[in-house]
């Protein structure tokens, strides 16, 4: 809590008119080499610089500056459900790795400025690969593990990396996944060709080298066991990394973070909203590929001084690689972890398990878990709520922004969440509703318009698109008719009391009959049937109407799709709901019933492959999804249809 007791109003509201005396009070939270004489730039709207004249360094916030207090605190906890593994490093031995990829990088020739391409399995060393490149100042690229080559290929071309660093192999629900021949081939397809590619031999799948061009991480870690590598002081304003965002199609948009600004949000955040302290333990269980990956994984609780959970697996699979839907519980327990951070739809996957699961071991030290990523339906968090007996926190945001922008910040103030909002702004964060069409702000509760965000943005948020400033502004800043404002394409209501609940994408519109309609309205409906675990709802081109909204939903009990008359009567009990819920208009044309919907592997529906398939075309970039026989289920229903 805030040591002055200030409300979370206040708090907000000093950040948004006293935005340099605010920052400047954050930054102290992290070391300096060199203190800013500058708080905010923004000399050249959309651009802003945070912290001009100050340097830093990612790695000595995570690692060094805490040798003094707790080198022999956990700092990284890597878990293997698909392996068995379970390894804890000190802060010590989490320094002394790190030195060991920093020089070994350094020995394949990465100097300040030059990138590398991480395309790793949620293992150890990929943590150290990352922190290393802070260390020296070169800018990772952190590419999701298993990727396909021709997706990591144009994100080769784009990062231009010196240097790869991946491993033989991933492993997903015990299925191997070898890395190598991806990487191999998506070198060969690009144009950009790697100086060196290090790797980490897991032994799981057997691997090639190319002579010359192929390292083991293994004979260069045991070169450099004594390396002492200093942290490179970099301008607050140098590039930390980039990040590609998910379901890019064409070139890739490499959303780019500054050091300095990154660091202070993530300390802040780390504080404010999810309560951290160092000593204790925080768990995300995301991937180092997407971007809670990279602030909640790696970076924000080893700068609060936390432990933080690396893990690798599936939320049902035991350590023994047998079924065990408590193995996330069993790592709270064990840990002690006080913070946790999820997704929504890994809680539905949860939901379709034993509930007693979620009172096989002690999650006394637990004391919320945060859920984001994509928008959290009431049903989900109410169960879930009453499963844990801990407050259920749910957090908008997105690549582009780096940490959440809507949430609430119970660091600051204990403020009541709401199922199926994600919370109130953020400090530093001038979140507006907007019309699509006039622009004008909308001012009155439960009007829909479209978030946007009031320039300067604040620390931590994207400097701009990877080598692309014009693309950066032309996306982002230049979609609302004469305002220049930060466009979430996402749409949003406001109620009376300032929560926002987000209602879909802007190009996730269901047109029926001029009536637009938010595909998360009606999926908040169906989801809130007691027979449905989990739904999507896409719009279909239709003659009559223009759209129609389809609805693909599984059950909790798969055995009903074995009775016709069954799930007849269902698909009309959910029509009538949706008829109750939201009226006439938003009812689905059809109600199709699967066993599994097609999503990414960080656990996204990919509503637009579904639209495609109900309306005949192409379902485009499928590299990133986790089973492809779930897409031609919905395939086959439509065409039995």
């Amino acid at each position: 809590m805030s040591s002055t007791a200030e409300t979370y109003k206040a708090f907000y509201q000093r950040s948004i008119d006293q935005p340099d005396a605010f920052w400047a009070e954050q930054a102290q939270l992290i070391d300096w080499h060199k203190p800013f004489n500058r708080v905010c730039n923004y000399d050249k709207p959309p651009f802003v610089h945070w912290y001009e004249g100050g340097q830093t360094n990612l790695c000595h916030n995570a690692v060094d500056r805490h040798l003094k207090d707790r080198a022999n605190q956990a700092a990284l906890i890597y878990v293997s459900s698909e392996t068995g593994q379970e390894k804890t490093y000190t802060f010590a031995e989490l320094h002394v790795e790190v030195q060991r990829m920093a020089a070994s990088l350094k020995a394949l020739g990465v100097q300040k400025g030059d990138r590398v391409l991480i395309y790793m399995p949620m293992i150890a060393e990929a943590a150290f690969a990352m922190l290393a490149c802070a260390r020296i100042g070169a800018i990772h690229c952190v590419v999701f593990g298993g990727f396909a080559s021709g997706s990591l290929a144009s994100r080769i071309d784009d990062a231009t990396p010196k240097v790869i660093v991946s491993a033989d192999a991933g492993s997903r629900g015990g299925k191997v996944v070898a890395y190598k021949p991806l990487l191999d081939e998506a070198i060969r397809l690009s144009r950009h060709q790697p100086e060196s590619v290090l790797l980490v031999d897991r032994k799981l799948a057997p691997m090639a080298l190319v002579a010359g061009r192929d390292q083991l991480w293994g004979d260069l870690r045991q070169q450099h066991l004594d390396a002492q590598v200093p942290c490179e002081w970099l301008d607050s304003t140098a590039i930390s990394y980039t990040i590609y965002t998910s379901g890019t199609t064409g070139k890739p948009k490499g959303v780019q973070r500054d050091t300095g600004g990154y660091a202070v949000a993530l300390a802040a955040s780390m504080k404010h909203i999810f309560d951290g302290r160092a000593g204790e333990t925080y768990f995300s269980t995301s991937d180092i590929g997407w971007v809670v990956g990279h602030s909640y994984i790696i970076y924000g609780p080893l700068i609060a001084g936390m432990a933080t959970i690396m893990y690798e697996g599936l939320p049902t699979q035991g350590m023994d690689g047998h079924a065990d839907g408590a193995i996330w519980w069993r790592l709270v327990e064990k840990y002690k972890v006080t913070a946790m951070f999820s997704a929504p739809t890994a809680v539905r996957v949860l939901k379709k398990q034993d509930p007693a699961l979620l009172k096989k071991h002690d999650l006394s030290s637990l004391r919320a878990l945060f859920l984001a990523g994509e928008p959290l339906d009431e049903p989900t968090a109410r169960w879930i709520s009453d499963g844990l007996g801990v407050p259920i926190i749910d957090n908008y945001w997105q690549t582009e922004t780096g940490w959440p922008l809507l949430t609430v910040a119970n660091g600051v103030e204990r403020t009541p969440s709401k199922f199926g909002s994600p919370g109130v702004p953020m400090y530093g964060y001038r979140v507006k509703l907007l019309h699509e069409a006039t622009g004008e702000e909308l001012t009155q509760p439960n009007e829909k318009g479209v978030v946007v965000l009031e320039g300067p943005t604040p620390p931590g948020f994207m400097q701009t698109v990877w080598q692309d400033d014009a693309r950066f502004v032309n996306t982002y800043w230049k979609s609302v008719p004469g305002k220049m404002v930060y466009s979430t394409f996402d749409w949003g209501i406001r109620d009376e009391d300032g929560y926002y609940f987000i209602l879909g994408r802007t190009d996730d519109v269901i047109n029926v009959a001029g009536h637009r309609l938010g595909t998360r309205e009606i999926e908040e409906s169906i989801s809130g049937h007691p027979l449905v675990a989990e739904v999507a709802v896409v719009g279909v081109a239709d003659a009559l109407k223009g759209q129609v909204a389809m609805a693909f939903a599984v059950l909790k009990d798969a055995s009903l799709l074995q009775d016709g008359a069954a799930t007849l009567k269902l698909e009309g009990e959910i029509m009538k709901r949706v008829d109750g819920d939201l009226g006439a208009v938003a009812r689905p044309a059809r109600v199709r019933f699967v066993t599994a919907l097609p999503k990414t592997r960080s656990g996204k529906l990919l509503r637009r492959a579904i639209q495609a398939v109900c309306e005949g075309r192409d379902a485009g970039d499928l590299t990133t999804m986790d089973d492809p026989a779930a897409l031609q289920q919905i395939r086959d229903r439509v065409s039995a249809s």
